[in-house]
């Protein structure tokens, strides 16, 4: 066996190896997995590996679209996820998208388990498969006068809302709200059903874009880098500075005297 393969260099096969897609990968592997040369024993171990990866990566991706049919059945099924609770300055942001059941959008999954350079690339592959896709901010000084739990039922019934589309079953990331007809409610659903992730996503770049464009409005309180969440250097910025219109009051009890909030 060795001999039908001294002909082909053994770094050139290790190129084919790396360069197989998964379609291709198996025909190479079975052609030189008896290969003898040490280049190419690695080559294919390693592609055996990637292989592997590959498929559970995409048995993950199929598993929540599944999930998707199991649970919002036949109909039109909407998903929907917020970004921006917890956070101390800028928006609640609530997404919703209508996937199709083809193309699956490979890659998908809860957003924070993304890094954001892949988040943007997913979420420009989802705006261009989604049958709909719709967007509510509620701002910091309605979370003030409303509280979350309203702030949160209202952004989650503009978001579907905003689909410009009549759900059959609304899918959403948490606990019940109660915010929309339809609604049914998934623990975790944004690391397991396929138009949840894709909310989530498509959520998360949303409001990191505005949270970019608003620390150009506001310098020096570090909402770029922070989003809006109450890291170190926010927090000290906050109390050197005084708070801004971007800034939910009733979160930052804990870092300003009221008497030094405007």
């Amino acid at each position: 066996m060795a001999n039908l393969h001294s002909s082909v260099p053994a770094a050139r096969v290790a190129a084919e190896l790396a360069a197989a897609s998964l379609d291709e990968v198996d025909a190479l592997i079975a052609r030189y997995e008896d290969d003898p040369r040490s280049q190419v024993r690695k080559a294919v171990e390693r592609a055996c590996r990637r292989r592997d990866r590959e498929r559970a990566e995409r048995e993950r991706v199929i598993a929540m679209y599944e999930r998707m049919r199991e649970l919002g059945g036949d109909g039109v099924v909407v998903g929907v996820d917020e970004v921006g609770r917890g956070s101390v300055a800028g928006p609640l942001t609530v997404c919703a998208v209508c996937l199709p059941a083809d193309p699956l959008v490979w890659g998908i999954n809860d957003s924070k388990k993304l890094a954001p350079e892949r988040r943007e690339v997913l979420a420009a592959r989802i705006a261009e498969v989604a049958r709909a896709i719709g967007i509510c901010h509620i701002p910091p000084a309605d979370i003030d006068r409303l509280g979350m739990a309203t702030a949160l039922r209202r952004a989650v019934a503009g978001a579907v809302a905003d689909t410009g589309i009549a759900p059959d079953c609304v899918l959403m990331d948490g606990n019940p709200l109660g915010a929309v007809p339809n609604e049914r409610d998934v623990v975790h659903g944004d690391a397991t059903v396929a138009c949840i992730a894709a909310a989530s996503i498509v959520a998360k770049v949303t409001r990191d874009e505005l949270m970019v464009e608003l620390d150009a409005e506001y310098p020096g309180y570090h909402f770029a880098e922070s989003k809006g969440y109450a890291s170190a250097d926010h927090i000290a910025a906050i109390r050197a500075r005084g708070l801004t219109d971007q800034h939910r009051v009733s979160f930052c009890g804990n870092f300003l005297e009221t008497e030094r909030l405007f």
